[in-house]
């Protein structure tokens, strides 16, 4: 065999390597009907666990409350209300201090796997906030890039009883 045939041989079979199909991708499975159901709320002090699709706003909707750690003074009494409708409206009061308490409203929405709360406020001069979702009894605020405070210090709200 010439050496031109033998290069172009060798082309040949590098050409038709290069044209070999890719293997298929493997089919997306589809959740039954069962499998999406809406998943309940796990009780106070069990791990939390579902997806955003599943998760029941309505059913989780109503009042927490607790006093936050305050740099500079004995601490912020806080109480929040997610209605099942997707606003919220918070009350904070600084301890030992003199005014009226500071109130806002806006939405909240779930997010991260149905494991944080962002409440998105409709004054665009205040930021986002954010919340983990502890249990059906306790959510935990979070710092600006959804992770628990490195201080140690507590940072949760326990639901109220409706009224």
């Amino acid at each position: 065999m010439t050496k031109p045939l033998l290069a172009l041989a060798c082309l040949t079979v590098f050409a038709l390597a290069a044209c070999k199909p890719e293997p298929a991708e493997p089919a997306v499975e589809v959740p039954t009907a069962a499998e999406t159901a809406a998943v309940d709320i796990t009780p106070a002090g069990e791990a939390f666990s579902s997806d955003n699709a599943g998760f029941d706003m309505k059913g989780f909707a109503g009042t927490f409350s607790g006093t936050l750690p305050c740099a500079d003074c004995p601490g912020i009494d806080i109480t929040l209300v997610l209605n099942p409708d997707g606003s919220y409206d918070i009350t904070e009061v600084y301890q030992d201090e003199q005014g009226p308490a500071m109130e806002m409203d806006g939405t909240w929405t779930v997010e991260a796997n149905a494991q944080q709360i962002r409440l998105d406020p409709n004054s665009k001069s205040e930021q986002d906030r954010l919340f983990a979702i502890t249990s059906q009894q306790q959510i935990t605020q979070l710092d600006l890039e959804g992770k628990p405070a490195e201080s140690g210090l507590d940072y949760s709200l326990s639901r109220q009883p409706a009224n």
